[in-house]
């Protein structure tokens, strides 16, 4: 009989010893409040690359924080319809003639959803919800 190093893999659950390993939660654990601020900060900081990043956040974390279910929704909703009018306005940019005017547009509507975006990741970084003034508030 050869003997194996014991390396808390070789128990037996049935000797009533533990394995060693251990299974995940059933259920993520709610975020701290800390946790919960930072992600629905992030939400409106990553809304220079559009309205997917913030719908991410929210399906992932919309059940383990309040603060970023709402915040998360609410740039969402400030995301989706700008990010449709870029797409848009980015194709429409290779009309000749007057393509430069649609190109041009999607800069500034970047921009402008960039800068808001920025704005109101700083006040909810510091615990204040925000609303945008000009939202649709679709979902």
């Amino acid at each position: 009989m050869t003997s194996q190093p014991d390396n808390g893999r070789n128990r037996s659950a049935s000797a009533g010893q533990p394995t060693g390993l251990s299974g995940s939660a059933p259920q993520a654990l709610p975020l701290t409040p800390g946790e919960d601020r930072r992600w629905a900060t992030m939400a409106h900081f990553v809304s220079l690359a559009g309205f997917l990043p913030s719908l991410i956040i929210h399906l992932v974390y919309r059940d383990r924080g309040p603060f970023t279910a709402q915040e998360s929704r609410e740039a969402f909703n400030f995301t989706l319809p700008l990010s449709v009018l870029i797409v848009v306005s980015f194709v429409l940019g290779f009309i000749p003639m007057i393509g430069w005017a649609f190109s041009l547009l999607a800069v500034l509507l970047w921009l402008l959803m960039t800068i808001l975006g920025m704005i109101a990741g700083v006040q909810v970084n510091k615990g204040r919800p925000y609303l945008y003034k000009f939202n649709l508030r679709m979902f």
